[in-house]
């Protein structure tokens, strides 16, 4: 009877085993995630650093916009530095093409902590084993607010390719729109279709440690198009449109996130000194976050 029971026991694990390893890969569906609860629906908390619980509040009332909910990041800064170091937010199923937005606000410290050195991501992010990278971006360095770095990675690990641009809101300055292969690469101009809009025009007062602000990207497997919402005008502000070539576009699945970590080693394009470890727990807040797929999974 015991041998019975051990080879039941080992039968019932095997096929759990074969059901776990058949089960298809899921997908999100399209989802508008508000925060206004007191846990997400589509998206799970994650960090690299201590955990600490004051890092993370959900459906708490923004400090900055009285009548918003919020998913309120702090940055912790006990937190070592480092991508993914500090709060994150996951979401619990795959995306792929497709449009995604967000609303959110940045911390204000350029008089508090001129050097600060903290980013906050909004992004695409996934590994699989063949294709590698799968991630879409958008990053903002504290220090200056003022502008937006985006683009994407893709490759194998240690061989990753890079695409993006650099862009002052404020001033309607492009700094850079490049292409480069591994992380101390050669960043190469890009021009032509992949280099569109060629000027981005100024948002008068652009700061995006402010007030809050709508952004966004759609994700197709020939293109990739940035953009923001104007605050006043409510018009949809293009700020890259790269296409021409597939270099540089994901193909493979990913995972949509938002996080803010601590960096020791980028500055931001405008200030050198910007490495400093925060000294007080800066605060993200975010109001939204929503997913509209391009086709049925």
């Amino acid at each position: 009877m015991k041998h019975l029971k051990l080879k039941l026991a080992t039968v019932v694990i095997f096929f759990t085993g074969l059901t776990a390893f058949s089960q298809p890969d899921k997908y999100h569906k399209e989802f508008f995630e508000d925060f206004s609860k007191s846990r997400p629906k589509n998206f799970e908390f994650n960090t690299g650093g201590k955990g600490a619980e004051f890092t993370r509040k959900f459906g708490v009332r923004s400090p900055t916009e009285q009548k918003t909910k919020i998913l309120s990041f702090k940055i912790d800064p006990g937190d070592p530095a480092g991508a993914g170091r500090g709060p994150e937010i996951i979401s619990n199923n795959f995306t792929h093409f497709g449009t995604y937005a967000a609303r959110l606000k940045v911390p204000a410290v350029r008089i508090i902590q001129p050097n600060a050195g903290a980013v906050v991501g909004y992004f695409t992010y996934h590994v699989d084993s063949v294709p590698g990278l799968s991630e879409i971006d958008f990053e903002w360095l504290i220090a200056d607010p003022e502008i937006i770095y985006i683009g994407t990675w893709t490759g194998l690990h240690g061989d990753l390719r890079r695409i993006g641009r650099t862009i002052n809101m404020a001033k309607g300055i492009i700094y850079n729109t490049g292409y480069k292969e591994r992380l101390s690469g050669v960043n190469t101009p890009l021009t032509g279709d992949q280099n569109q809009p060629e000027t981005v025009p100024a948002i008068e007062g652009y700061d995006a440690s402010s007030k809050f602000y709508t952004y966004g990207f759609d994700w197709y497997p020939e293109r990739v198009r940035w953009w923001m919402i104007h605050p006043v005008t409510a018009d949809t502000v293009v700020l890259w449109d790269y296409r021409g070539s597939q270099v540089g576009i994901p193909q493979n699945r990913s995972r949509y996130r938002l996080n803010f970590w601590h960096t020791d080693s980028w500055p931001v394009q405008t200030n050198p000194n910007s490495i400093e470890k925060p000294l007080q727990p800066y605060e993200t807040e975010i109001d939204w976050m929503s997913y509209n797929p391009f086709m049925k999974q």
